[in-house]
């Protein structure tokens, strides 16, 4: 940040900000103002203030050229930093450490590399669009967009308390300016819309996701004529393109009590469309008295289970699709009630495909969740007495360094009522960790690599790469993972010159 080249033009602002926010604001209504432009601060940076929430970002709103006005303010900076811009939307976007030290090491940077993120900087966006009206056709969410005044940009956001705006105009610098009651609604905890829901929900479809996110979010109810307007539109969702509805998923996922927001999804009629594979764990069916517990409820308590302990969006992922295969493997036995016999193994093979369904990424993160989906009954089942080293070895080979989300996940789908049953399972699972933790130290199978490699066998049997060398491999690993040798190389390599004796490559 720059020496202050401008005074504030009022102290006072309606809304706190610390000294780093005031002088970027400052600066950012003397551009302005050097542009002869009027200029607003509006939506989620002047919410969570009013909040008290951590913000990241500054949403800037001017009745004018907004990539003109991003230039104009960025080049108050050494260096400038650049500005990234979509002229079909007419928004630009900056982005600057929030900290002194930050600026300072940017500062000495060429100009080439300031926007590189560096660890220990905070960045804060700063996101210019000119104000705007907009008008929306029935098949599409992409707006005509035409200039517009402040009133025209007010009126097409989605719910009140994201329409509220700061000045920054000589005039009236720092006031707030709320034409929808949003202050009261944050008062009371409201999300509603600015105009007739049933208007601004059909305009874009996305909004009831995000009325439901912000719900989730930030702990607020939706007003009842707003939700009943998600209700009756719910199928319009079907127009938006699957990475948005992922987007608003993975925000759902990552608030503090995600099942609000898939509570909310299923009785808005929304879940039904965008994911059917977890309303069909809805329910719980009786037969001869006997029933089994809700499946779609119970997930979403080892959600919330989950999220009391970690941030990390695939191991939430993992609790919501643990049990997504249980009604297809569900089956009433006679004289024992119901039974869901391999889930786990078919839940597993049905994560690929929903990933896919839900636009979310086909790489290292699907195939986390897929594994701890594989593996979240082994260490339950390890609980019981007389569990030999050899299964304990094959849970910590098979987790490898996911091990610990695996144990988290597992602490989180126990969910019984019963606090002396929980406690139990919680003892029991203790003593499993214990185990694992002696067994590791031992032997160390986690993040296993063979003492004996493919190309050492190869050398040793003169054979060519094929099935054989796989064959000895194997049998190394089992060996090991059995105890019946150590896993160091001496022991391996010998029973290396055994197999081979038996396999007859030995004369």
């Amino acid at each position: 940040m720059p020496k202050r080249q401008y005074p504030l033009l009022l102290q006072a602002m309606d809304i706190e900000c610390n000294p780093f926010e005031l002088e970027l604001l400052d600066i950012i209504a003397a551009c302005a103002q050097k542009r002869q432009m009027e200029a607003f601060v509006i939506g989620g940076f002047v919410r969570d203030k009013l909040i008290g929430r951590e913000t990241k970002d500054i949403d800037i709103v001017c009745v004018g050229d907004g990539i003109e006005l991003a230039n104009e303010v960025a080049r108050c900076f050494q260096p400038i930093p650049k500005v990234s811009f979509f002229k079909h939307f007419g928004t630009a976007q900056i982005k600057l450490p929030q900290s002194a030290s930050g600026m300072e090491m940017a500062e000495n940077l060429p100009e080439q590399e300031f926007d590189v993120i560096r660890e220990d900087w905070k960045l804060l966006e700063i996101e210019f669009v000119g104000a705007r009206k907009e008008s929306y056709q029935s098949e599409s969410r992409n707006p005509s967009v035409a200039p517009g005044t402040l009133v025209d940009d007010q009126n097409r956001r989605d719910f009140t308390i994201n329409a509220l705006a700061i000045s920054l105009n000589p005039s009236d610098f720092g006031k707030l300016i709320d034409p929808f009651n949003g202050l009261a609604d944050i008062s009371h905890k409201l999300i509603r819309t600015p105009l007739a829901p049933a208007a601004t929900f059909s305009d874009d479809p996305l909004r009831m996701m995000r009325a439901i996110r912000f719900a989730s979010q930030l702990g607020f109810q939706i007003e009842p004529e707003t939700f009943e307007a998600i209700k009756r539109m719910a199928e319009r969702i079907r127009i938006v393109s699957k990475e948005r509805i992922a987007d608003e998923l993975n925000k759902i996922l990552l608030s503090a009590k995600p099942s609000v927001g898939f509570d909310l999804l299923y009785r808005a009629g929304l879940l039904e469309i965008i994911f059917p594979q977890m309303t069909a764990l809805l329910g719980a069916v009786i037969i001869d008295g006997m029933g089994h517990k809700d499946n779609f409820y119970h997930t979403l308590q080892v959600v919330d289970h989950i999220a009391e302990t970690t941030t990390d969006l695939w191991l939430r992922w993992a609790a919501v699709l643990h049990d997504i295969a249980k009604p297809v493997t569900k089956k009433f036995e006679e004289g024992h009630g119901w039974t869901f016999h391999g889930h786990e193994v078919v839940g597993a093979r049905m994560v690929p495909k929903i990933f896919t369904q839900l636009k979310l990424p086909q790489n290292e993160k699907m195939r986390f969740v897929q594994k701890l989906v594989a593996l979240h009954l082994r260490p339950i089942s390890l609980t019981k007495e007389n569990i030999t080293d050899a299964a304990i070895r094959r849970l910590i080979f098979d987790a490898g360094e996911d091990l610990e989300a695996l144990f988290m996940l597992c602490r989180a789908d126990i969910t019984s009522k019963n606090k002396q049953k929980v406690k139990r399972y919680l003892e029991n699972f203790e003593l499993v960790q214990q185990r694992c933790a002696a067994v590791e130290e031992n032997d160390h199978i986690r993040n296993w690599q063979p003492p004996v490699t493919g190309e050492m066998i190869m050398a040793y049997f003169s054979l060519p790469p094929g099935r054989m060398v796989g064959i000895i491999k194997n049998a190394i690993r089992e060996a090991i993972l059995d105890g019946d040798i150590p896993n160091e190389f001496e022991q391996a390599h010998l029973f290396m010159v055994k197999k081979g004796e038996e396999l007859g490559l030995i004369h």
